[in-house]
C-alpha cells in the first residue's frame, strides 16, 4: 500500500519533513482556508502543491484530498443547490486538471469524528482521544437540554452524566463542548451551545431515510463528472457509527455501505475504509467489509479502538484494539495484488494512520487533536511491518 500521511497545510506544527522522516511519501491535504461550497481554483490547488514539493529532497505529493467538503445544504437537501453541485464538478475538474485522483468525503451531519476527550492519559503519560458516552449525554441532555436526549440510553448511562454534570465546573463543560467540536479541522462553523441548537433546528425532520436520499442527490449530480475526469470519490464512515444530538448517520455498517455503492453503481463511487470508524461499531467486521468491498476501497485510514459495553471507546495502539489489523491489511493487500493482476496502473490503495497517541515531545506542542507526529510514526511503523511481513509470508507486492 502506498504509506501517505496526514497534513494539515503551512500552520500544521508537524512538517512535511517530518512526514518524510516517519516514511510517508504521499500526502493527504485539503485546502482547508477555501469555505465550503466555493470552487477550489487550479491556482490554489497549484499552490499546495507547490509547498508538498518545495523540498524535492523529501520526494513527496499530495495524493489524496482528504476533503474536499460537501456543504450543510446539500445534506438538508435547501435551498440551490444546482449552484453547489456545480460548484463542486468544478472544484472535481480543477482538482483532475492537477493529477489528483482520490477525493476522500463524509456525509456526517454538522459534525466531523467527535470525541469528549482530547487528552486522556495513558499509562507512562502519554493520551489519546476517547469518547465516553456518559459525557456525550451529559452535554446533549443537560447542557445543549435537547427534546428527547434522553431516549435510548441506559439508566447506567444516564446516572453517570447527571452524576458528572452536576461535579462538573463551567470550565470542565466549555472543554467538553471544545473537545466535540475539534473534529472539524479547517471548519469555518464552529458552534458554542446556542448555536449548535440552531443547526441542530435546521435538520428537524431529516430522517435515516431523508438523509440517504440527499446523499444519493448528490451522487447522481456529481458522479458523471467524476467518471469523466478520472476522479475516485470515497466516502468516509461515521464516527462515531451512531446517531448524535438527534442527527441521523447513515455510513455506519455493512449494510449502509451497500447502499451508498449500490445508489450509483460506478467505480468512482468507493469507499475510504476506516477501521477506527467502522470498528467502533460493535457488529462491524472490519476485514470482512474490507474483503466483501474490495473493489470500490480507493483509501484506507488504519487506526484502531478499544470498545467499552456501554459504547464508550478509546483510540487504541494500531496493533492493539478490537479489530484483526494484520487481518485488514492482508485484504487489502489481497485487492492489490488482483488490481496488478488485472493491468491496473492504479493498483496501489493509499493508506495512512490515523489518530495517533500523543506521545514523548509532542505532549504539549499543539498539534491538531489526534495528529501528532510520535504517535503517528509509531502506527505506520507497525503497519509497515505489518506489510513487510504479508509480502514475504504470501508474496504480495508491499
Amino acid at each position: 500500500m502506498e504509506q501517505c500521511w496526514r497534513w494539515f497545510g503551512p500552520d500544521d506544527v508537524v512538517t512535511l519533513a517530518q512526514a518524510r522522516q516517519a516514511g510517508a511519501s504521499g500526502i493527504v491535504n485539503s485546502l482547508h482556508q477555501i469555505p465550503y461550497g466555493v470552487v477550489w481554483s487550479v491556482e490554489e490547488i497549484e499552490k499546495r502543491q507547490a509547498i508538498v514539493r518545495s523540498d524535492r529532497s523529501l520526494g513527496l505529493e499530495w495524493k489524496v484530498v482528504e476533503s474536499l467538503p460537501i456543504h450543510e445544504s446539500v445534506k438538508i437537501g435547501e435551498g440551490d443547490l444546482e449552484t453547489i453541485f456545480e460548484n463542486y464538478r468544478q472544484s472535481m475538474r480543477n482538482l483532475a486538471a492537477c493529477g489528483l485522483e482520490v477525493i476522500c468525503y463524509n456525509f456526517m451531519p454538522v459534525l466531523d469524528w467527535t470525541r469528549t476527550e482530547l487528552a486522556h492519559k495513558l499509562p507512562g503519560g502519554g493520551t489519546a482521544l476517547r469518547f465516553n458516552l456518559h459525557e456525550y449525554v451529559a452535554l446533549d441532555h443537560f447542557m445543549l437540554k435537547r427534546k428527547g436526549a434522553d431516549e435510548g440510553h441506559s439508566a447506567d448511562v444516564m446516572d453517570k452524566a447527571k452524576a458528572w454534570f452536576e461535579r462538573s465546573t463551567q470550565a470542565d463543560r466549555d472543554r467538553l463542548l471544545s473537545s466535540v467540536m475539534a473534529g472539524l479541522p479547517g471548519a469555518f462553523d464552529r458552534y458554542d451551545l446556542p448555536g449548535l441548537a440552531r443547526i441542530l433546528e435546521r435538520y428537524a425532520g431529516i430522517t435515516h431515510e431523508k438523509l440517504r436520499e440527499n446523499l444519493k442527490r448528490f451522487l447522481e449530480a456529481i458522479i458523471p463528472t467524476a467518471e469523466e475526469v478520472g476522479i475516485r470519490m470515497c466516502i468516509h464512515p461515521d464516527d462515531p457509527p451512531r446517531p448524535l444530538f438527534g442527527l441521523p448517520r447513515i455510513c455506519s455498517d455493512e449494510d449502509d455501505i451497500a447502499y451508498i455503492l449500490d445508489a450509483v453503481d460506478s467505480p468512482a463511487n468507493g469507499l475510504t475504509l476506516c477501521s477506527g470508524s467502522l470498528g467502533a461499531n460493535p457488529k462491524n467486521d472490519v476485514p470482512g467489509i474490507a474483503r466483501r468491498f474490495a473493489d470500490r476501497i480507493w483509501f484506507a485510514h488504519l487506526r484502531n479502538v478499544a470498545k467499552d459495553p456501554d459504547g464508550s471507546f478509546m483510540e487504541a495502539e494500531h496493533l492493539g484494539g478490537d479489530t484483526d489489523m494484520v487481518a485488514l491489511v492482508d485484504a487489502l493487500m489481497a485487492e492489490e495484488q488482483r488490481r496488478k493482476a488485472a493491468g491496473l496502473t492504479a493498483w496501489q490503495i493509499p493508506m495512512r494512520p490515523d489518530h495517533g497517541h500523543e506521545l514523548l515531545d509532542d505532549l504539549g506542542k499543539g498539534s491538531f487533536p489526534g495528529y501528532p507526529a510520535v504517535g503517528r510514526l509509531r502506527g505506520l511503523a507497525e503497519l509497515r511491518g505489518v506489510m513487510t511481513a504479508l509480502a514475504q509470508v504470501k508474496g504480495y507486492d508491499a
